[in-house]
């Protein structure tokens, strides 16, 4: 019988597939992408918007929001992630500037989570740096109220996500506007000992001033990363630490085994997910 069904499969002709030889670009599914401005700048933004699998059909109910930057990088990574941790959540994706007319897709991530200008003038005409204040102008102005003026989002459960450069910025944005989010996820922050000064400085003037901060905090850092890096993780992590009377409640320092700054990725997105979702079902 074996031989049998064997001859038959050979003489069964090859698979064919309708469209074979046509592409089509695959969507996210339930993701929309919002153009947004920057208030008066003309700088272009897009959001990509991910909405829980039954979002439609429950009509009252609310869900916390996860925003994170580099989106193109992010977007698919924590859409996986949250799809098994975390599934009841919206995502919210903040791209590149889109119409920079950069020859690099990701070049306005180096002005816009940086927090001063460079000392080399020709790294600073390619790059701008320092713009992050603008662009924490954009994400409170512009990008949160959008969200929250168009989905059921739940109140007091909205995290940010950055990833290096991106978790530098979250820092910044943790200590300069901490009632920005209520959770923030930094991902071996890419911070030089300058960024890391000026952080210490708005974090010290808090704790002066007693300035409430209320935040939930997850710091990581991969095992083989560069000696500075750790070195400045870990002194951020000190300012979190004097900074605990504030009200900021930091998870220690997660130390990604055995991964560098590429590879400490999936590990990151992994456990500060699990982390967050136990947050937001307490």
């Amino acid at each position: 019988m074996k031989k049998i069904a064997i001859a038959a499969l050979l003489l069964l002709p090859p698979l064919t597939y309708a469209g074979a030889d046509e592409t089509t670009p695959y969507a996210m599914p339930r993701t929309q992408v919002v153009p947004i401005t920057a208030g008066n700048s003309q700088k272009q933004y897009e959001l990509y918007i991910k909405l829980p699998e039954n979002y439609e059909e429950t009509h009252d109910k609310q869900y916390p929001v996860i925003y994170t930057t580099d989106a193109v990088w992010h977007m698919d990574l924590l859409s996986g992630t949250t799809e098994y941790l975390m599934p009841d959540v919206i995502l919210v994706g903040i791209s590149w500037q889109q119409n920079a007319g950069d020859s690099v897709a990701h070049q306005s991530r180096f002005r816009d989570y940086t927090l001063y200008p460079s000392s080399d003038p020709e790294r600073q005409a390619k790059n701008n740096y320092g713009q992050g204040e603008a662009h924490l102008s954009l994400i409170r102005k512009n990008v949160i109220p959008y969200v929250e003026g168009t989905y059921r989002t739940a109140e007091g459960q909205r995290a940010y996500l950055g990833y290096s450069l991106g978790g530098a910025f979250g820092a910044y944005m943790l200590f300069a506007a901490p009632d920005t989010f209520n959770h923030y996820i930094l991902g071996s922050p890419a911070l030089g000992q300058r960024s890391l000064k000026i952080i210490d400085e708005i974090a010290t003037q808090k704790v002066s001033d007693k300035a409430k901060i209320d935040a939930n905090v997850f710091v990581s850092i991969g095992e083989l990363e560069e000696a500075d890096s750790i070195s400045t993780t870990k002194e951020l992590v000190s300012v979190l630490n004097r900074s605990g009377n504030n009200g900021i409640r930091l998870t220690g320092l997660e130390i990604i085994k055995a991964s560098n700054h590429g590879t400490a990725v999936p590990e990151t997105f992994t456990r500060s997910i699990k982390w967050l979702s136990e947050l937001t079902n307490k």
